[in-house]
Order: structure tokens, then C-alpha cells, then sequence
């Protein structure tokens, strides 16, 4: 390493201002803070200096999500050779999943990161390193038989009007991965939904193999099957064997790549919450907030998504998922301690009651974190207030009994 930050200290003045890559300062001072701990420190004030700066934060956040990632990548090559009749071996299974889910990473960094890149070099500013989470986070909340074409245009617009316009990041007051979603979901319906999106049964780029021709499987994620239901829901895997809780909590089952597994959304969960990256009073609240909600359905009754158990909302869909590593967004979330707490009670409730409301819709996780990051401000806003009026009220009483004295 003593090597690479000589060769790094040696050419950088070609990048600084006067030198003949000066245009390129921004890739280059990007390219070397991800290497190193910046050692710039600050000429006045009160400030902490800490070397966890926020490159090392998102990248703590990345490997949170390595474990999700590595499992929907398997699940993708699961459900593709379950569906198709072939037994394969656990390499086999996971290198067709890789190859699938890889192009739709590329895509999204190559887009993100371009427009990044592009913008702080016009702006003769740093680049912003909130993209590293984006740029995975993307693929991962998406079907895997969505197109990359797709994935491409819906990255660009979230990147532009969801974080540019509002000054980049730490200014966004929507979750940019989330919209990339949501314009997905709305501009191309047919291709995000239904029962043949969560399945790949066409070869993976790379691996040879017959085109998508097998139609005789539900490829319908369990809340899909469940908002079909007029009663109590039979939930069934891709060629129509019976699932219960325990297949939700492992993920083996059709759904988005990276929200599958909730065994592996809880081990990123962990780390985040070992290294103090993510709120635990944003996680425990929308998993009781959700949890809550569908015991309330649950007593109401009615249609499928009502009747579905309380622990396999939280276990099915984007619940777990979106409640570690979206819900958790620092920017877009509450900042207050107590507005935490309602800010995540209140996207659990959301989430369960959109899903339980409109059956054509069984996934309200996206919806549900979208609403309360416009909600956030205000909830911190009215538990300051509070606090500055308690506050107020504690001193006029004090002031009240000196003069009486």
C-alpha cells in the first residue's frame, strides 16, 4: 500500500488545478478517497475527526448487503433449474444466478456512477460516494427478468430528479434506489409484475440453454398468490408445492433478487447494527408497526393478504428487506430519536395496510418508505417543537416559584 500511495502522491499534481488533467480532478480525488482515508482536517471550529468518513459508510453498507446478494443470486439459479426439472449441484445453481443478476449491476453502476461523475466534474466538486449503495441496492429490489434497458432508463431519471436537482447527496429527500423502483413499477408495468418476472427461465449471459418455453409453473411470489386468495391463502413454490414460514424465512421461493431471504437480510442487519451504521429504533419499529398492523387484519379478516399470518408479512416481499436497508437511509429517514420511532411504526403500518387494502398490489413496502420520506421532516419538526415547548413550560414553572417566593 506504501507503494500505491507514492505512485498516487506522485502523479497527482497532473489532476490539481494547473496541471494538464486538471479537468479530471473530481474521477481522480474519487478514485483515491476510496483508497484511502482522506488526511484534509478542518482549520477551525468544533469538529470530530474520525477516520470512518462516509465512503466507509457506505462501504460497511455494501457488505451488509453481500449476504442478500450472494443468496438471491443462488435463488435465481434455484428457481430457474427447479422450474425447468433439472438437478443441479449448489456451483452450478449459483454461476447461472451470477451470470443472470450481473448485467443488471453493471448496468446500474455504469449509469449511476456516469451520471455522478459527469455532474461533479461539471460542478468542479468531489464526487458523492452515495451511489456505492444505490448502485447495488438497485438491482437488488428488481426482478430479475427485467430488461436492462429498463433498469438503465429508471436508474438515470432517479439519479437526476431524485438526488441531482435536490443538490446531490445528503440532499435527497427520496430514497434514490426506491424511486428507481417506483418509476419502474409505473412506466413499465407488465414487466415488473405478474408471474412471469421472477423467474428466469431463458439462459444467463455467459451459459447456454433453451429459450424461456416452459409455462407450466406460477411464478407468482406468495403475496402475489396470497392477494388471489378469497381465503386463507395456500401458498405454493414455482411448479405448485405447498410452502409455509420457514421456506419464507430461508428464500428459496420467487421474488426480487436481494428480498428473498430474510435469514441473510437479518446477518446484514447485524453488522449494520454492530458498527452503528443503521438506527435499531428505525429497524424494531417497522418490524412491531407491520407486525401489529397484520395481527389487526388478521382479527378483521377478509381477503388473502388479511388472513396471511403476522410473521410471514414481515417474513414475504420487500418487508425485511426494506426495513434494514432502506427504512435505515440516514438522509431520507427521521433524525430525531423519537421521530424514529413513529417514523418506523408508521411505514409498518403503512406497509401491511396497503398490502392488505388493495390486493392488486401486494407489495406496499416500496410505497410505504416513499410516503414517509416526504412525512420525515415534519415528524422531526413536530417532536422538536414538543420538546422546545416541554422545555419551555419546565422554565416559566421555575420562574413561576422564585417569584413567589
Amino acid at each position: 500500500m506504501n507503494g500505491l500511495r507514492k505512485y498516487l502522491d506522485k502523479i497527482k499534481p497532473n489532476f490539481e488545478k494547473g496541471g494538464k488533467l486538471s479537468g479530471l480532478w473530481s474521477t481522480f480525488e474519487g478514485f483515491e478517497t476510496f483508497l484511502f482515508v482522506p488526511n484534509t482536517t478542518s482549520n477551525r471550529g468544533v469538529h470530530i475527526h474520525d477516520a470512518n468518513d462516509s465512503k466507509r459508510t457506505m462501504i460497511v453498507v455494501v457488505l451488509a448487503l453481500i449476504p442478500a446478494l450472494l443468496f438471491g443470486m443462488y435463488n435465481v439459479g434455484y428457481q430457474h433449474y427447479l422450474v425447468t426439472g433439472q438437478e443441479m449441484g449448489f456451483w452450478p445453481i449459483f454461476w447461472y444466478g451470477f451470470l443472470a443478476v450481473l448485467p443488471q449491476i453493471i448496468v446500474s453502476y455504469v449509469v449511476g456512477l456516469g451520471i455522478e461523475f459527469a455532474v461533479a466534474q461539471y460542478k468542479h466538486e468531489e464526487i458523492a460516494e452515495g451511489f456505492l449503495v444505490s448502485g447495488l441496492l438497485i438491482p437488488m429490489i428488481v426482478p430479475v427478468e427485467t430488461p436492462l434497458w429498463q433498469i438503465a432508463v429508471a436508474t438515470a431519471f432517479a439519479v437526476v430528479f431524485a438526488k441531482e436537482v435536490f443538490g446531490g447527496t445528503g440532499y435527497n429527500i427520496f430514497n434514490v434506489a426506491l424511486v428507481t423502483r417506483a418509476f419502474l413499477f409505473f412506466a413499465y408495468p407488465a414487466q415488473m409484475s405478474g408471474d412471469s418476472v421472477f423467474i428466469r427461465t431463458g439462459k444467463a449471459f455467459g451459459l447456454g440453454g433453451d429459450a424461456a418455453t416452459i409455462d407450466a409453473y406460477t411464478g407468482a411470489t406468495p403475496l402475489g398468490q396470497a392477494g388471489l386468495a378469497e381465503g386463507t391463502p395456500a401458498i405454493t413454490n414455482a411448479i405448485g408445492e405447498p410452502i409455509g414460514t420457514m421456506d419464507y424465512f430461508i428464500g428459496l421461493i420467487p421474488g426480487s433478487i436481494g428480498e428473498t431471504s430474510t435469514i441473510a437480510i437479518l446477518i446484514g442487519a447485524l453488522l449494520l447494527l454492530i458498527t452503528g451504521v443503521a438506527s435499531w429504533k428505525v429497524m424494531v419499529s417497522v418490524f412491531g408497526g407491520g407486525f401489529l398492523t397484520a395481527l389487526l387484519y388478521n382479527a378483521i379478516g377478509g381477503n388473502g393478504v388479511m388472513l396471511l399470518p403476522a410473521i410471514d408479512h414481515i417474513l414475504l416481499g420487500g418487508f425485511a428487506f426494506g426495513a434494514v436497508f432502506m427504512a435505515t437511509d440516514p438522509v431520507t429517514s427521521s433524525r430525531t430519536e423519537t421521530g424514529k420511532w413513529i417514523y418506523g411504526l408508521l411505514i409498518g403500518f403503512l406497509a401491511v395496510s396497503i398490502r392488505a387494502l388493495n390486493p392488486g398490489y401486494p407489495e406496499g413496502m416500496m410505497l410505504a418508505i416513499l410516503l414517509m420520506n416526504i412525512f420525515a421532516p415534519l415528524i422531526d419538526y413536530y417532536v422538536v417543537d414538543a420538546n422546545v415547548q416541554r422545555r419551555l413550560k419546565r422554565t416559566k414553572a421555575a420562574t413561576a416559584a422564585v417569584e413567589s417566593r
